[in-house]
C-alpha cells in the first residue's frame, strides 16, 4: 500500500501551497506530477494509487485558484500580467523540484490540468515526458513544437474538445502522439456517467508504457498504432516513413 501525506511546498516567489503525495511501498522508479481538472477530490487519490502501485512517487499540487492567479497577475510586472498561467507554472516547477531526487519526472494532467501539463512540457525544467487527458485549451492554441515527448488522449465524442479540432491539431503537431477513443466523451476515465471502461483501460496502458519508456528508461514498447514518434529517439539514423508524418492514426 502507498504511504499518503499532505506536504507544503514553496514557489519561487516565496508563497506556500499544499500538495498531496503518495509514495510506493518499494524504492520508486521515478515520479509523476498529477494535475487534475480542479483541486483535490477522489480523482487525485484514485490516480495516485494507480501510479504508486506501478512504483512511482506521485505528487498532486493544489494550484492557486483562478482568482488568486488574476490577483497575482494584477500586481505583477507587465510581462507576467500578460501571462496569468505563469504563477501556476511556477508552482508546477516547485512541485517537480520537490520530487526530482526520486528519479526522472513525468507530468500527467486531466482537462484543464491537461492543458497545464501541455504548457509545462515546454516551460518547466526537469520533466522527462508529459501526458494529457482530454486537455482543454490545447487544440485551439497548440503552440510551439514540444520539447519533451508528449502523449495526448482524446474522446471522439467529447463536446468540450471537438474531434475536428483534434484532427487539425495532429496535422500541425506530428511530433505529438495523440490517440483518440471512439464513442468516448470528456472525462471518459471518471466514475460518473461519462465513464468508458475500454477507453480508460487502453489510455492507462498507453500512459504507463509512455512513462516507463521515458522515466524508467526501459526499451521502447511498440503500442498499437503508436506512430513513428514514440520510437523516433531509439534510432535517429532510420528515416521515418512518409506515411508516419501525421503521428498515430485515429482509432
Amino acid at each position: 500500500m502507498p504511504t499518503e501525506s499532505t506536504i507544503k511546498l514553496t514557489a519561487n516567489d516565496g508563497h506556500t501551497f499544499e500538495a498531496f503525495r503518495a509514495d510506493p511501498a518499494d524504492t520508486p522508479k521515478g515520479a509523476v506530477v498529477v494535475l487534475p481538472d480542479g483541486n483535490g477530490g477522489s480523482k487525485v487519490r484514485k490516480v495516485a494509487d494507480a501510479f504508486a502501485a506501478s512504483g512511482y512517487v506521485v505528487i498532486a499540487p493544489e494550484l492557486s485558484p483562478p482568482a488568486a492567479v488574476e490577483a497575482a497577475a494584477d500586481g505583477a510586472p507587465a510581462a507576467a500580467a500578460q501571462d496569468p498561467v505563469a504563477p501556476l507554472l511556477a508552482e508546477i516547477q516547485s512541485t517537480v523540484d520537490s520530487v526530482k531526487e526520486c528519479g526522472k519526472v513525468a507530468v500527467v494532467g486531466y482537462g484543464a490540468g491537461g492543458g497545464l501539463a501541455y504548457s509545462a512540457a515546454n516551460s518547466v525544467s526537469g520533466l522527462a515526458c508529459a501526458v494529457s487527458y482530454y486537455a482543454t485549451g490545447v487544440v485551439d492554441a497548440a503552440g510551439a513544437k514540444r520539447k519533451v515527448p508528449t502523449l495526448l488522449h482524446f474522446g471522439e465524442a467529447d463536446p468540450v474538445v471537438p474531434f475536428t479540432a483534434v484532427s487539425m491539431f495532429r496535422a500541425h503537431h506530428p511530433e505529438v502522439s495523440a490517440f483518440s477513443y471512439p464513442g468516448a466523451a470528456h472525462d471518459f476515465d471518471d466514475d460518473g456517467a461519462s465513464h468508458d471502461a475500454a477507453a480508460t483501460s487502453l489510455a492507462h496502458e498507453r500512459t504507463l508504457a509512455w512513462i516507463s519508456q521515458y522515466v524508467v528508461g526501459q526499451p521502447p514498447i511498440t503500442l498499437k498504432n503508436a506512430g513513428a514518434y514514440a520510437l523516433a529517439k531509439t534510432d535517429k539514423k532510420k528515416k521515418k516513413k512518409a506515411d508516419d508524418d501525421m503521428g498515430p492514426p485515429m482509432e
